[in-house]
């Protein structure tokens, strides 16, 4: 990720993915392990988005989850409406004076059947797993 003068967030290398539907919002309480990764308390509740979404005309496709801690929206308007999915929700964030720090792991695996499906991978191809974690710099957990 990377920041413009602006205070918009964009991907690093340039791509423009775009949703081939509306994300889908669900509330979820966060499991001990996500907990751990986010700095949060194991069971808080938390916004879940999930969307398939594509770039370069369809020739790329990916699978975007995001979870959004109920602790980082309290005294802003998103404790009344859902946040946006990302990359708006940091420029949001950013808007509420939070300053982000971005970390990436990546990994290969293999696909579930469903997941092989939606990005249409061919049987026996692995699939890039990143998972990017958003902290409020200086504050060490999440925004």
């Amino acid at each position: 990720m990377r920041r413009d003068a602006d205070c918009r967030y964009l991907e690093a290398d340039g791509i423009r993915w775009t949703n081939t539907e509306e994300p889908v919002a669900t509330r979820t309480d966060a499991p001990l392990a996500l907990a751990d990764l986010l700095q949060i308390p194991p069971g808080e509740p938390m916004f879940t988005y999930d969307a398939l979404q594509i770039a370069d005309h369809g020739r790329l496709r990916q699978l975007h989850r995001m979870y959004v801690p109920f602790s980082v929206l309290i005294d802003t308007k998103y404790e009344e409406e859902a946040p946006p999915p990302a990359p708006e929700l940091y420029t949001a964030l950013c808007d509420l004076g939070h300053e982000l720090h971005f970390t990436e792991d990546l990994r290969t695996r293999m696909p579930l059947p469903d997941q092989a499906k939606a990005l249409r991978l061919p049987n026996g191809v692995p699939m890039l797993h990143i998972l990017r974690v958003t902290l409020e710099t200086g504050a060490g957990r999440s925004p």
